[in-house]
């Protein structure tokens, strides 16, 4: 009886893993010609630090480039036609709207702001998420472009 709990939580964990997208790293050779023509757009005066790719659970494949940009890191989503579907971008404290920076703040609470990026998505600034730190222990907060809470996180 005992096997066989412990066979169906293996199971269990195994399913709910490959529900999950699956990104691997990939080299720039590896990039679809389309993909490869917005990378050069987005990355100009950008140094690159690599590219992954992911297989959504919708089937799609999506592509993405992570660079540093005037000392900020900037990662750019893509289909694998070379559209931009999401942008995310680090941003200085100072450079965040007040309202969207006093939402992060309250969200954050007692930890500490250690980096905040917009999300962009689809031409469309959908997110202000910044990295806290509380204990030692890093999470994740995220508020509207208006700084109030998400309905869901982006």
């Amino acid at each position: 009886m005992k096997i066989n709990k412990i066979c169906l939580l293996v199971l269990s964990f195994v399913l709910v893993g490959s529900a999950f997208a699956q990104e691997r790293k990939i080299k720039r050779s590896e990039l679809p010609a389309a993909v490869e023509k917005t990378v050069v757009q987005q990355s100009q005066g950008a140094t690159i630090r690599g590219f992954s790719e992911e297989k959504e659970k919708n089937g799609q494949t999506t592509y993405e480039a992570e660079m540093i940009l005037n000392g900020h890191t900037k990662d750019v989503q893509m289909d694998a036609n070379g559209a931009v579907t999401e942008i995310e971008e680090q941003l200085d404290l100072q450079a965040v709207p007040a309202a969207a920076r006093a939402g992060l703040e309250a969200k954050a609470g007692k930890g500490k702001i250690t980096k905040i990026e917009s999300i962009t998505k689809k031409d469309k600034l959908v997110a202000y998420e910044a990295q806290v730190v509380i204990d030692g222990k890093k999470s994740e907060v995220q508020v509207g472009p208006d700084g109030k809470p998400l309905d869901h996180e982006e």
